[in-house]
């Protein structure tokens, strides 16, 4: 595909989260995508999707901001910062996060999301999450609750 193309399939999913659309983000997606970033790690395929069909459902006074970077045939990076109340808590959090892209048939085949997950933790859970956010055990912890609630969710 082109970089135009690949440019405006990286608008659309971000368009598509930016409206609570996961059908919309989801249709970005190659059958086989594989999503990973700091709270579920790596997911593949239906997980993947229904990772974003489940946090979809559970926006909260939700914004996205986006800007795409680089773009070519192959790959992309966009940065895209969210900002919402997290609904275990009821705490605000901006959650700042780099995005890499690889692209396959016109569509999206890799995801991989980057962010501090400590400063997410210290937002989302206060002081637990400053205190022990940094830690493996923590990391370990909140991926294992994540993993929990999307397993809970695609049953």
């Amino acid at each position: 595909m082109a970089k135009t193309e690949n440019e405006a399939l990286i608008r659309s999913f971000y368009d598509s989260f930016a409206r609570g659309d996961a059908g919309g983000m989801n249709a970005c997606y190659a059958p086989g995508i594989v999503f990973s970033d700091p709270v579920f790690g790596s997911l593949e395929g239906d997980r993947a999707r229904g990772m974003w069909t489940m946090l979809c459902r559970g926006l909260k006074d939700f914004n996205l901001t986006y800007e795409v970077g680089d773009v070519d045939d192959t790959s992309g990076h966009a940065h895209w910062v969210a900002t919402y109340t997290y609904s275990a808590t009821g705490r605000r959090v901006r959650n700042v996060i780099d995005a890499t892209f690889l692209f396959a048939s016109g569509l999206i085949a890799r995801h991989d999301d980057r962010f501090d997950l400590w400063k997410w933790s210290s937002q989302a859970l206060g002081a637990p999450g400053m205190l022990l956010g940094w830690t493996p055990f923590f990391k370990k912890k909140v991926s294992s609750m994540a993993t929990s609630r999307l397993d809970a969710f695609l049953r």
